[in-house]
């Protein structure tokens, strides 16, 4: 009986135990931050290209806006609307690889234009 009580009271080995499940725990916990911040980071870049490409349609410079898209790769769409003075520019693009790519990210910027009918 005093060695089955030995057996039940020994730890030995649970440290390895919590440690498995406790590893694949924190590791989706730090791939869910690193996505985010990935996510966050490419929403930031879109927002101040989407700002920049609207300011530089506004004021006629449509080849300079067409270049700085262009900077940005083929992967992101751009959508352009005149409302009224306004020159609007929405971006969109899907982060990253893998799962990642399943999610979309959207920015979109005005910019005060001289109204004029035509513009890109």
């Amino acid at each position: 009986m005093g060695r089955i009580k030995a057996l039940l009271d020994d730890e030995r080995g649970t440290v390895t135990a919590e440690f498995a499940i406790v590893l694949p725990v924190v590791l989706v916990v730090l791939g869910l931050v690193i996505g985010g911040i990935v996510i966050a980071s490419h929403r930031a870049t879109l927002v101040s290209v989407a700002a920049e490409v609207a300011r530089l349609e506004a004021r006629g410079d449509a080849a300079l806006a067409a270049e700085r898209l262009d900077e940005l790769g083929g992967a992101v769409e751009a959508q352009r609307e005149i409302r009224g003075r306004l020159s609007c520019v929405a971006l969109r693009s899907r982060p990253g690889g893998g799962l990642l790519s399943s999610i979309g990210v959207e920015a979109e910027a005005c910019a005060v234009g001289d109204g004029a009918e035509g513009a890109p």
